[in-house]
Order: structure tokens, then sequence, then C-alpha cells
């Protein structure tokens, strides 16, 4: 990619999310099944290159 060319991307701000970018290319990261957890993105060489959810779950 060019240092001087830029991309730009539509998302829904009313959708609670976590997004990435890779090169280039906004992706979503998934949530948790069950509301409750965590979303850990690893990096290396400067990018992400794998992710981990872990499921949480809510005494009541």
């Amino acid at each position: 990619m060019s240092e001087d060319r830029k991309y730009t991307a539509e998302i829904d701000l009313m959708k609670n999310a976590t997004y990435i970018v890779l090169d280039g290319q906004l992706k979503e990261v998934p949530q948790p099944d069950a509301g409750y957890g965590k979303q850990i993105i690893s990096w290396q060489g400067g990018k992400p290159c794998h992710g981990k959810l872990e499921v949480d779950f809510k005494f009541k």
C-alpha cells in the first residue's frame, strides 16, 4: 500500500462491536455467544495475527 493512499470504510455506530484493520480491510471481531467474555487479539510483526474468545457466565 502506498503511504499517500487513503481508504475509507463505513460502520454502523449504533452497533456495539470491535473491529480491526488488517491489510487495508476492516474486519469485525466475533462476540462471545453468551454476551459475556473477552476478545483477545495477538499481534506479530506489527499486525494482528489471531484472536481468542473467552466466554464468561454470570450468576444471577
